[in-house]
């Protein structure tokens, strides 16, 4: 049995909803240690680092209430088309292969919500933004 279609901004919605708290979790595991990182991110952020883990933070806590969707979720696919072929393209063609199915999907998560919004629960919907 199909979803009614009268649903899709609502699940528009529970995906923005869903894609920010998986990311805001890569951000406060990096500033905050929670959820423990692995061993192999245990020591000081690199610049680089600091920058992804504020974006992560900051991108992902305003995907989660539906605050500017749009260019926060634009700005973020970027990031993880930068963060593919920065760490896992190298490693092989095949995302299941090198570790960037995450990275892969995220991007193109963040893509879809740059052109659809943040659907009917959110901020961006209460200000009168389509």
């Amino acid at each position: 049995m199909p979803i009614p279609a009268s649903w899709s901004s609502r699940l528009l919605s529970v995906l923005r909803i869903v894609a920010g708290l998986g990311f805001l979790h890569h951000g406060t595991m990096k500033f905050f240690h929670f959820p423990p990182p692995p061993p192999q991110m245990s020591g000081p952020l690199n610049p680089m680092m600091m920058a992804a883990g504020t974006l992560e933070l900051v991108g992902g806590a305003l995907l989660v209430i539906g605050l500017f969707t749009r260019p926060v979720a634009f700005v973020l696919s970027g990031m993880m088309a930068v963060a593919y072929f920065m760490a896992h393209a190298s490693k092989g063609l095949y995302p299941a292969l090198n570790g960037g199915e995450a990275a892969m999907l995220y991007c193109f998560v963040f893509l879809y919500l740059a052109a659809a919004g943040g659907g009917v629960w959110s901020i961006d919907a209460q200000r009168g933004e389509p």
